[in-house]
């Protein structure tokens, strides 16, 4: 990876939003968004519909110009940078939807995944490999065409091109759309062995409650503004956000 940023301090944020504004044409979606994001943590991002989950990573990785405010990452202002100088600096962004090549096997997927790591890494082979080892679902269909894939299979494809890329920061919004009980438990424990190999992961999810057991901070959004971030715990056990965000409030401990 490139290394524009510099690498500030282990305790310094990773990611820093500051009052940032922006949107789509008239339509302001984000209204000043400031939040912080730990480095080493998963963060997951709650909110209602058109709170501005979705936006606020397109803002993060240069898809949508800001009309005012600024966005640090590692310490370095990166507002404007586009998103392949982002992508070099280490932030990878895993969009809603499926993003392959249906045509394509799962290998070739990751081959052409592969060539926006540029020819500075030369032990993508290996990488690959290892990527395949991490996904024992997708290894035995390496060789198969992606349009035959399930979806949640489709999404864990993605997710594995991304980490071909040795990110220190990972944007994925709403992983487990489309995956089954079992594989979504496979990819939310993906996520945590990443964060505890050092990566960052902010993850908005539609299942946010299961989300927020496997986070370590919990940042509501709402209107475009950054409401209450805390420990993901406190967000879960927080009677205000489990009654407006969570499907009511929590249930005591038998």
């Amino acid at each position: 990876m490139a290394t524009d940023p510099a690498s500030p301090a282990t305790d310094a944020p990773i990611l820093e939003m500051q009052d940032v504004v922006g949107g789509y044409g008239r339509m302001t979606i984000l209204n000043g968004t400031t939040f912080a994001v730990r480095r080493g943590t998963i963060t997951t991002v709650i909110g209602p519909n058109g709170a501005g989950k979705s936006t606020c990573f397109k803002a993060v990785f240069g898809l949508l110009p800001l009309r005012s405010g600024r966005i640090r990452f590692n310490g370095t202002d990166v507002t404007g940078w586009t998103p392949r100088r982002l992508l070099e600096a280490g932030i990878v962004y895993i969009p809603q939807g499926r993003n392959i090549f249906p045509e394509l096997s799962v290998r070739h997927n990751l081959e052409f995944g592969a060539v926006a790591a540029g020819p500075h890494i030369k032990d993508m082979p290996a990488r690959i490999e290892a990527a395949l080892d991490r996904f024992p679902s997708l290894r035995e269909k390496a060789d198969v065409q992606a349009s035959t894939l399930s979806g949640g299979q489709q999404k864990q494809l993605e997710i594995m091109r991304g980490l071909l890329l040795d990110p220190s920061l990972i944007l994925i919004d709403e992983p487990s759309i489309g995956l089954s009980p079992m594989l979504v438990q496979e990819t939310f424990g993906i996520l945590r062995e990443l964060r505890d190999r050092g990566v960052t992961i902010l993850m908005v999810e539609q299942n946010a409650r299961s989300a927020l057991e496997i986070s370590d901070e919990g940042l509501v959004l709402e209107l475009g503004q950054a409401r209450l971030q805390g420990p993901a715990r406190d967000i879960l056990d927080d009677p205000r956000v489990a009654q407006l965000f969570l499907g009511g409030a929590m249930q005591p401990a038998a």
